[in-house]
């Protein structure tokens, strides 16, 4: 390619500097394209299943929630990490039952994205539910102050005010408000 350098980092060793049961932080060699080395801080992670479900109206049950990490509000999806000894699908309907009360119907794959991939190998797997059922109130009230079915019409502009702003969230919300609001 007449001497252009190809773009791409090599990660040529790494050890654990920190380990807990949710992420492990290593500390990479890293080479860039000219030859030079860098440390490089990572975070490895478990990967983490999320749920929509859109009931009959069109509408996608969210949570309302704070993060204390960024001290803001927002409309969420229900999310987690996945145990060991379950399939991703498996811990989306978990999730969802667990931090809703509402048993997701039949799951089929949305989306699956890389929130921060710059610093993290983390993948988050959404996965969508043609409606649920209310089986009562969520074992882990805690996650929410409230949770919603809110009209899919109204995602784009909570997206844009800023009342939806989790990556993993925006991403799938957005995709399935325009898959499922297409004439």
């Amino acid at each position: 390619m007449g001497g252009k350098l190809q773009m791409r980092w090599k990660n040529l060793t790494e050890h654990t500097v920190y380990e807990n049961p949710w992420l492990t932080v290593r500390l990479a060699d890293v080479e860039l394209p000219d030859g030079r080395h860098l440390d490089h801080f990572l975070i490895r992670q478990r990967p983490v299943a999320l749920c929509a479900a859109v009931n009959d109206l069109n509408q996608v049950l969210l949570l309302w929630r704070h993060r204390f990490i960024t001290d803001t509000w927002g409309w969420e999806l229900p999310a987690g990490v996945v145990d060991a000894d379950e399939t991703v699908p498996e811990a989306a309907a978990r999730e969802m039952l667990e931090e809703t009360g509402w048993r997701p119907g039949r799951l089929e794959h949305l989306i699956t994205v890389e929130p921060t991939n710059g610093l993290s190998d983390a993948l988050h797997h959404v996965y969508w539910a043609c409606g649920a059922e209310y089986v009562g109130e969520p074992e882990d009230y805690f996650e929410s102050e409230k949770r919603d079915w809110i009209p899919l019409s109204e995602i784009p502009g909570m997206v844009a005010d800023g009342t939806i702003r989790a990556a993993n969230a925006v991403g799938a919300l957005l995709l399935l408000h325009h898959r499922l609001t297409q004439d």
